[in-house]
């Protein structure tokens, strides 16, 4: 569709790998030692999923994978600025589909100590972790630190392995390192400059350089947004701005968005998994559009899209859409929404439809606490594979058990024109703990 950003493909290093644990264990190693005291707080989320796949033959197979989600928070590590945190996943092929590569598997998605000084406004983190520093959005294995430089300025630098480098495409001596210079001005702009670079052996993979911006103007306006620059490429990867205007219960918010694949993705673009095709495609993608939204009542809002998607390969499209909500005490909501795409393509010319609501408190009448439905339905212009037409149904409900324990079930019900028909169910069990040692 129309505006999806490429995110690229995922695949550990086995060295990254392994610093991580042997870090994790020797962290964990520390924790249990009587020399440090702290609290601790653990959440734990066991989900069951289950849904139908189709094989060569024309039959189909039951999935049913189990996950189990763990996240580890220890704060006031024997400091008051020391703390660790961990995050990680496995999961379990209940029914042996074939449908994964391996019936078993897993990850750690981060685990790193911090010292964060308040004081100072500076921080250190060692270990795996995500880095969002203007042009970066990546995992590494590493170190990061971050600090005000008086009262406008604030630096922040980071280096180690990169998680996401693929080793079959750059097998061994990957590095990832950049930082960030920003200045602001209380309560009238922030301004970023960052660069980023990945290198392998020695050789240049990927190198951006891009600048982010708020600025908070008068009459109650704002602008944000960011520009990058691949410096490989020598060319701009994209460019994307959001104004935001308010006026009494009225907020319209213009957008600009520029994207270039070529430079977008540059040399990473084997990496690109499913955008592979744009990434070699000299396609560009500009997107102008405007946001309204008017707040009708205390508990309504009435709102109004229109995008313009302009493409140098790939034909032009246009998208407006109405919506209303309404939103009550606690989760409890319900809306609707029509909009309507015109383009070239037959998957990129339709009406869609959307209809949802949400109900909270309901623990005194029924036995599930809240529960909430959402359904989606789309007419196509022209028939896809024989078919005009898409609906999803998705259900969910929570039930909370106790004050640590909380159970959530979801089912999702689609047929399209590329799917006869696609159940999916998921039912969560999630646990919080925490103590003081």
């Amino acid at each position: 569709m129309p505006g999806i950003k490429a995110m690229r493909s995922v695949s550990v290093p086995n060295t990254s790998k392994s610093i991580s644990v042997l870090g994790l264990f020797v962290i964990l190693g520390l924790t249990s030692s009587s020399a440090f005291s702290g609290n601790i707080a653990i959440e734990s989320e066991t989900v069951l999923r289950t849904f139908n796949r189709s094989t060569a033959g024309g039959t189909s197979s039951q999935v049913a994978p189990v996950y189990e989600y763990l996240k580890l928070d220890v704060e006031e590590l024997g400091l008051k600025e020391l703390s660790f945190h961990v995050y990680g996943w496995g999961r379990f092929d209940a029914a042996d589909s074939g449908y994964y590569g391996k019936r078993s598997d897993g990850s750690l998605l981060y685990g790193y100590l911090e010292y964060a000084d308040a004081y100072q406004d500076m921080s250190l983190r060692l270990g795996r972790q995500h880095i969002f520093e203007g042009v970066a959005d990546n995992a590494i294995d590493g170190l990061r630190v971050r600090s005000d430089i008086g009262d406008q300025f604030s630096i922040s630098g980071y280096g180690g392995l990169p998680v996401a480098t693929a080793d079959s495409l750059h097998p061994g001596g990957d590095i990832i390192w950049g930082g960030r210079l920003a200045h602001r001005m209380e309560a009238f702009s922030d301004v970023g400059v960052s660069y980023k670079r990945i290198g392998d052996n020695g050789k240049t993979i990927s190198s951006l350089v891009g600048i982010d911006s708020a600025f908070f103007l008068p009459m109650d306006m704002s602008l944000h947004g960011n520009s990058v620059r691949n410096i490989e490429t020598a060319g701009w990867a994209e460019h994307n701005y959001e104004l935001q205007i308010r006026t009494g219960d009225f907020t319209i918010s213009p957008i600009f968005e520029l994207f270039e694949y070529n430079h977008y993705f540059g040399d990473m673009a084997p990496a690109a998994g499913p955008f592979l095709s744009l990434a070699h495609s000299d396609e560009k993608l500009q997107v102008i559009g405007v946001n309204g939204d008017w707040r009708w009542s205390k508990n309504w809002t009435l709102g109004a899209r229109a995008k313009a998607y302009k493409y140098e390969v790939n034909d032009a499209a246009q998208y407006v859409s109405a919506s209303v909500s309404w939103f009550g005490k606690g989760l409890a909501g319900a809306g609707g929404e029509v909009g309507y795409m015109k383009g070239g393509a037959a998957d990129n010319n339709y009406l869609l439809t959307r209809l949802f609501f949400s109900l909270d408190g309901l623990g005194d009448d029924i036995w599930v606490d809240s529960i909430g439905m959402d359904l989606l339905y789309t007419l196509y212009k022209q028939d896809i594979y024989g078919k005009n037409s898409s609906y999803c149904i998705s259900i969910c409900s929570g039930k909370k058990l106790d004050d640590n324990l909380e159970l959530k079930l979801s089912a999702d019900y689609s047929v399209d024109p590329y799917f006869k028909s696609d159940i999916r169910a998921m039912v969560a069990l999630a646990y919080r703990f925490g103590a003081d040692f």
